[in-house]
């Protein structure tokens, strides 16, 4: 394959609702490629359309995407450049094109990302929640027990939990987390860009009690963000490293062995630990 012939896969961001978020990159890359691989084509053919486009496009989603590889690889290898794009927001987050981008990527193909709308970071930019360090989930289980086994896991955890939810498993998500969170805070961004975008915050129970009382605010693609856990985990324990030395010593373990011990569970190097090891027992 002679890399100045062959063409260029484009993973371009597509608006999640306004589609006067596409950047004007995104629209000129959408009219030069040779073909538009699209995850639903009906549907990106409307955005086609709004811009006063009609590329050739060809079908890339969750059932067939493996076997579209070779179809693509085919293409670039011709020269042509394609433009993936999912349904909403950019590829590969909770959408497909992670096949694809791998093996394009590994057959030595150059692989471009036109960066642009996506509801993950959409959402937390205006949630008031902390966006130093988070933890994405895409959608979670559809059965309730795996859906729970999921949120468990967040308990403990001190950091921003964010999830894709849909408007038929928002009432059932928003219980099993209060369920299994309690009052931990939720804030909920609904119909993000669109006429009746809105942000939702409070417990999991609170929220479920508002669309209760107000319908409307279950309707629409949510995507859902849980505050961190406050304060340390319940079983997560400070070790204080003259407390440890002084137990391994008491229980009649040599300076030598506590040092290997203190070294392995709190890390640095032997011989610090064997020095104050000693000093310990020699103080004794």
């Amino acid at each position: 394959m002679s890399e100045a012939k062959a063409g260029s896969l484009y993973v371009v961001a597509t608006p999640i609702g306004n589609l006067e978020d596409l950047s004007p990159r995104a629209a000129q890359v959408l009219g030069q490629v040779a073909l538009v691989a699209a995850e639903d084509t009906r549907h990106s053919g409307r955005l086609m359309r709004h811009l006063g486009l009609s590329p050739a496009m060809i079908s890339v989603h969750d059932h067939n995407e493996a076997s579209r590889v070779e179809t693509l690889r085919q293409r670039l290898a011709q020269g042509d450049d394609v433009a993936l794009i999912s349904d909403a927001g950019t590829p590969l987050i909770s959408d497909p094109g992670y096949v694809v981008v791998r093996e394009l990527r590994a057959a030595g193909f150059r692989v471009v990302p036109i960066p642009g709308p996506c509801a993950l970071v959409t959402a937390l930019c205006a949630a008031g929640l902390p966006t130093d360090h988070f933890s994405f989930h895409g959608f979670l289980p559809a059965k309730g027990a795996g859906r729970r086994a999921r949120i468990e896991a967040w308990r403990n955890s001190p950091v921003t939990q964010v999830c894709y939810e849909s408007p038929h498993r928002i009432r059932d998500t928003l219980a099993d987390l209060a369920a299994v969170l309690g009052e931990r805070r939720v804030v909920l961004g609904r119909e993000l860009t669109k006429t009746f975008e809105t942000f939702l915050d409070g417990s999991a129970a609170e929220l479920l009690t508002l669309m209760e009382s107000d319908p409307d605010q279950a309707r629409g693609e949510f995507v859902v963000m849980v505050a961190g856990a406050s304060g340390p985990a319940p079983d997560q324990r400070a070790v204080d490293d003259e407390a440890l030395l002084c137990a391994l010593l008491a229980e009649g373990v040599g300076v030598k062995q506590a040092a290997a011990v203190a070294a392995r569970v709190l890390g640095g190097p032997k011989k610090q630990w064997y020095a104050q090891a000693q000093a310990l027992k020699d103080a004794d």
